[in-house]
């Protein structure tokens, strides 16, 4: 698999997954909340994937996936369930990155 093709599954993935609770949520405009919500655990899993550093590949999805997940967080005032599912989509999205791409 490469890694593009990695990182679009996994970051569809993880936006299913932070998506899914929003539906029984109210929110002024719900659509547009939900889709940011996926494009921005869409976009951890897409980076995460294509970033070249020289760490540990859970640390590059730590990263990104706390720095990514940060804007969405201070805007919402929902802080730590936005940091957190960021933080445990990256480690696990950089942690099975070595056995997905080959």
């Amino acid at each position: 698999m490469t890694n593009i093709v990695y990182g679009a599954i996994a970051g569809a993935a993880l936006g299913a997954l932070a998506i899914g609770p929003m539906f029984k949520m109210s929110f002024p405009d719900k659509r547009a909340a939900i889709l940011a919500a996926f494009i921005e655990r869409f976009t951890i899993g897409l980076v995460i994937s294509l970033v070249a550093l020289p760490w540990a590949p859970w640390i590059v999805g730590l990263t990104f996936g706390l720095l990514l997940s940060v804007p969405s967080a201070l805007i919402t005032k929902a802080r730590v369930p936005i940091l957190v599912v960021g933080a445990i989509g990256g480690v696990i999205i950089g942690a099975l990155l070595p056995y997905a791409v080959r």
